[in-house]
C-alpha cells in the first residue's frame, strides 16, 4: 500500500519522530546539536528588529554623498554635483556571537553610548517575551560590556537531590536558575538571613541544613521559639536547645561567654580567627539555628522590655564579632521588619547571606533585600504559592538569584540526627574549652 507514495511522505514522520524522541530523552544533546545552532542564526538575525522593538536602538546622524545631475544646456553635457545629506539612522547595540549554556545560552553585548546596565535590566522582560524564552538576566563584567544569560525554561521546575558537600561547613541545598548548585557556605558567608511565609519553603530549608552538617564536626546549637516543635525532634545532634525566651538569654550569654574566651585563645596564639591556630588547639565551630526571629523582639508588656534587650544585644554581638571565632548565624522567620526594633535592623546589616521566599507582606521582603536590589524585591513579590521551596537568594559572588531547595522531609531529617548521635559534642565540653585550657594546650602543641 505504501510503495505508491512518494518518499518524502514515508521518510518525514519518520524523521520527525525520531527528532521529538531524541528531544524528549536526550534533552541536553539535542539543545548542543540542534537547538543552540538555530537559536544562534535566530538571535543574530532577529537583533536589529529586537533592539529596536526593545528601546535598546540610539538614532544617529549620519551624512551621505548623493549625486545631483544638473543640463548645461549650450554644450548639451550634463554636470553632476555632489553633495552631504544628513540621514536619522538606528544604531543598535554589538552582539557577539551567543554562547550556549546548560539552560540556554549567554551573549555579550558592547554598550552605545550613554547607556548603563540598568537600561539593560529594564529591558529584561521585554527581551524575554521577545524571544519567548523564560527569563534573561543581566550583569556587567566591565564597563562598555553588557551580558544577557538567557534561561529557555524554568530549571527549578524540579530539582534532583544530589550527595552532600564534603567541605567543612558547607551544604548544597538546592540548585540555582542558572543551573549551578546553591550551596550554603559559612566560611565564605558566615550569617544568613532566611525569611518566608507557612508551607514556603523556609522549614525545609532549614531541615537541609540539619542534614547537611550533621556528618560535620561541628557543634549545632538551636533557638526554636515555638516552645521547641521545630527543633526538639533533632535533639539528639544538637548541642544546646532554646525553646524559650528565657533559656534563649542564658544560651545568648553562654554564646558571648565563648566568643570571649575564644578571643583570648586567638590573642595568646597570634592568630587573627580560629582557622589560624593549630588543628590539635582549634576549638570546635558553632553553627546557630534561629526559628520565628520575631519571638526574640516581641514584647508583651514593659516588663519583658530588659529581656528583648539584653537578648538583642547579644544576639548582635555574636553577629558582629562570632565568623572570626568559628559561631554562625542562620535565622529564621515569617516576619521580619523594622517594626520589631533596631536591633532587628542592626542584625540585618550583619546578615551578608540573604534568602526570601514567599512571603505574606511586603515589608518583610524588604527588610531582607530591599538594600540589594529593587529587581531582586519584585522578584520575590511574584513567587507564586504553588512553587514551595523556591527563593531569593544573595549569592556569595555579590549577585541575586532565583533558586530552589531540595525536598528534605522531618523524617530525613529526623533521621540525620539520630544516625549522628554520636558527634554531638555536649554543651558542657564546647564551653569547657576556657582559656586556661587554652593556655596548657598551646604550652603542649
Amino acid at each position: 500500500m505504501f510503495e505508491h507514495l512518494p518518499w518524502p511522505v514515508l521518510v518525514l514522520p519518520a524523521l520527525v519522530a525520531l527528532l521529538l524522541g531524541w528531544r524528549r530523552w536526550h534533552r541536553q544533546s539535542f539543545w548542543y546539536a540542534v537547538g543552540y545552532p538555530l537559536t544562534a542564526i535566530t538571535v543574530r538575525a532577529t537583533w536589529r528588529k529586537v533592539a529596536l522593538g526593545c528601546g535598546l536602538t540610539k538614532k544617529r546622524q549620519r551624512f551621505w554623498f548623493t549625486t545631483v545631475p544638473g543640463l548645461v544646456a549650450s554644450t548639451g553635457a550634463v554636470r553632476v554635483k555632489r553633495k552631504f545629506q544628513r540621514v536619522a539612522v538606528d544604531t543598535k547595540p554589538w552582539m557577539w556571537l551567543p554562547l550556549p549554556t546548560r539552560h540556554g545560552w549567554r551573549v555579550t553585548l558592547h554598550t552605545l553610548e550613554g547607556q548603563v546596565p540598568e537600561d539593560y535590566s529594564a529591558a529584561a522582560e521585554r527581551l524575554a517575551h521577545s524571544w519567548r524564552v523564560h527569563a534573561v538576566r543581566v550583569s556587567s563584567p566591565r564597563p562598555g560590556r553588557v551580558v544577557l544569560y538567557v534561561t529557555i525554561r524554568d530549571p527549578l521546575v524540579r530539582v534532583d537531590k544530589l550527595p552532600p558537600s564534603p567541605d567543612l561547613l558547607k551544604v548544597t541545598v538546592g540548585r540555582l536558575e542558572t543551573g549551578r548548585l546553591w550551596e550554603i557556605d559559612f566560611r565564605t558567608v558566615p550569617h544568613w538571613l532566611n525569611a518566608g511565609a507557612t508551607q514556603s519553603g523556609k522549614s525545609n530549608l532549614a531541615n537541609a541544613l540539619i542534614v547537611g552538617l550533621a556528618p560535620q564536626p561541628v557543634a549545632l546549637v538551636g533557638f526554636d521559639l515555638k516552645g521547641g516543635v521545630e527543633f526538639t525532634p533533632y535533639a539528639p545532634r544538637l548541642s544546646a536547645l532554646a525553646t524559650c525566651r528565657a533559656e534563649s538569654v542564658g544560651l545568648l550569654d553562654d554564646l558571648v561567654a565563648l566568643m570571649t574566651d575564644r578571643m583570648g585563645i586567638c590573642r595568646q596564639a597570634g592568630a587573627r580567627n580560629i582557622w589560624q591556630l593549630p588543628p590539635a588547639i582549634r576549638p570546635v565551630p558553632v553553627v546557630v539555628l534561629v526559628d520565628e526571629l520575631a519571638e526574640l523582639y516581641l514584647m508583651a508588656d514593659k516588663s519583658e522590655k530588659d529581656e528583648i534587650a539584653r537578648t538583642s544585644t547579644a544576639l548582635l554581638r555574636v553577629a558582629q564579632l562570632g565568623r572570626a571565632f568559628g559561631i554562625y548565624l542562620f535565622c529564621c522567620g515569617q516576619r521580619i521588619g523594622s517594626d520589631l526594633g533596631p536591633g532587628v535592623t542592626a542584625l540585618r546589616a550583619q546578615c551578608s547571606g540573604r534568602i526570601c521566599h514567599r512571603v505574606n507582606d511586603p515589608e518583610t521582603a524588604t527588610m531582607t533585600l530591599g538594600d540589594l536590589d529593587p529587581a531582586a524585591l519584585v522578584s520575590a513579590r511574584a513567587i507564586p504559592a504553588e512553587t514551595p521551596g523556591v527563593a531569593i537568594v544573595a549569592s556569595q559572588d555579590g549577585q541575586w538569584y532565583r533558586a530552589r531547595s531540595f525536598y528534605v522531609s522531618e523524617a530525613a531529617a529526623e533521621h540525620a540526627a539520630h544516625a549522628y548521635a554520636h558527634l554531638t559534642p555536649s554543651w558542657a565540653d564546647v564551653m569547657a574549652s576556657r582559656t586556661g585550657i587554652a593556655e596548657l594546650d598551646l604550652r603542649t602543641a
